[in-house]
């Protein structure tokens, strides 16, 4: 065996999983489970879900994450249960709840005329129990220490949010609650909990997250989907070259294109679709992704 090829196999595989990511796990918990089975300390993860969510978590191993960075810029689904009548520090059910308005009889009219008003461009407040970064601390961090932040508004896309079965039923604190069966499709960047959240407060109810279950990153279905016990018995990576043909549009290139390309070098390109581009050369070889700039090329990753 060749030292190229030993070092190759000492570095894994290069390509992306699409993990069903357990309740009670954290997303680097997923990724601390497949350093293990892939053998590799190259593992990442794009679209972070949190514990309490389950459902499609893509890990990148090896080369593939430098496509990670990408492909969380992506559209993602969800189907999960809103809690009208209480509030939570979190926005979810792993928070104390610090309201209980209650729910009972809530009017579907004012339902969906809620559901509709956060539905489109809008701009979302994060949760505040969120990695998101304050002067370079973690929102979370300084909530759990007992700061009151305040997070700036941002805009996200919910390309639609829709609330199917409407249940009234008693929590275990008596409160009576109202509980939506939702389905939500989003760009990255969204909190559902915070959707529950902004729901509950234009109900006059509150609201928070009592479920979560991601079934769509991109072109990553839940389908696609394997458990930790299932890549355990039986790793399945997607390569890279039909990862990146999966997730970005194709742009062909001969030889001498292909050589410059996985050199990092600018070169006259066709029309291509705005955003990042896959390129693969001769033998369906993936190279680099790159975007055009004005007529010509810019890497922003060399695979070779």
């Amino acid at each position: 065996m060749s030292r190229s090829t030993a070092e190759r196999r000492a570095d894994g595989p290069d390509g992306l999983v699409v993990v069903d990511k357990p309740a009670g796990f954290t997303s680097h918990d997923v990724v601390a489970v497949m350093r293990g089975i892939a053998r590799t300390r190259r593992v990442g993860h794009a679209g972070t879900l949190d514990p309490m969510a389950t459902g499609v978590l893509l890990l990148g191993l090896g080369k593939a994450t430098r496509l990670l960075g990408h492909l969380a810029l992506t559209e993602k689904e969800y189907t999960g249960t809103i809690r009208l009548g209480q509030a939570t520090v979190t926005d979810d059910a792993e928070g104390e709840v610090t309201a209980r308005a209650g729910a009972a009889g809530v009017d579907r009219v004012a339902l969906d005329a809620g559901v509709a008003a956060l539905t489109g461009d809008i701009l979302q407040i994060p949760a505040k129990v969120s990695a998101v970064k304050i002067d370079g601390e973690r929102s979370y961090r300084r909530v759990l220490a007992g700061e009151d932040v305040e997070l700036p508004a941002r805009p996200v896309t919910v390309r639609s949010f829709t609330a199917h079965e409407v249940t009234e039923l008693i929590a275990g604190d008596g409160t009576v609650v109202t509980d939506l069966a939702v389905s939500v499709v989003c760009s990255s960047g969204t909190y559902i909990r915070a959707l529950a959240r902004d729901l509950g407060a234009a109900l006059g109810t509150g609201g928070h997250l009592t479920a979560l279950r991601r079934t769509r990153v991109g072109p990553y279905l839940l389908d696609a989907a394997r458990t930790l016990d299932e890549l355990r018995a039986e790793p399945s990576v997607l390569p890279l070259g039909a990862a990146a043909a999966a997730a970005f549009p194709r742009w062909d290139v001969d030889g001498r294109q292909a050589e410059l390309l996985g050199n990092g070098a600018r070169i006259t390109t066709p029309e291509l679709p705005a955003g990042p581009v896959a390129v693969f050369g001769p033998e369906d070889r993936f190279i680099a992704l790159i975007e055009a700039s004005g007529e010509r090329s810019k890497s922003l990753a060399v695979f070779t």
